[in-house]
């Protein structure tokens, strides 16, 4: 399977989201002590970045389907 530009651009800017939605975890994890369990305020930090994930994933994906036309 012959990998194109396109496809190539594809997987960078998935795998820069993915990764960026990585450190959030992480760094939530560090910011509010997720050894013990996290406070409320450290859950809604993990759904708050849950949900930017998702919303990032879409506009990567509506961004590089206007950049194929």
């Amino acid at each position: 399977m012959e990998i194109d530009a396109e496809l190539r651009r594809q997987i960078i800017a998935s795998l820069f989201a993915v990764g960026l939605f990585l450190v959030s975890l992480v760094a939530i994890g560090v910011v509010f002590n997720g050894t013990d369990g996290f406070d409320p305020t450290g859950g809604f930090a993990l759904v708050g970045a849950l949900a930017g994930f998702v919303l990032l994933m879409a506009a990567v994906g509506f961004g590089l389907a206007r950049a194929g036309d």
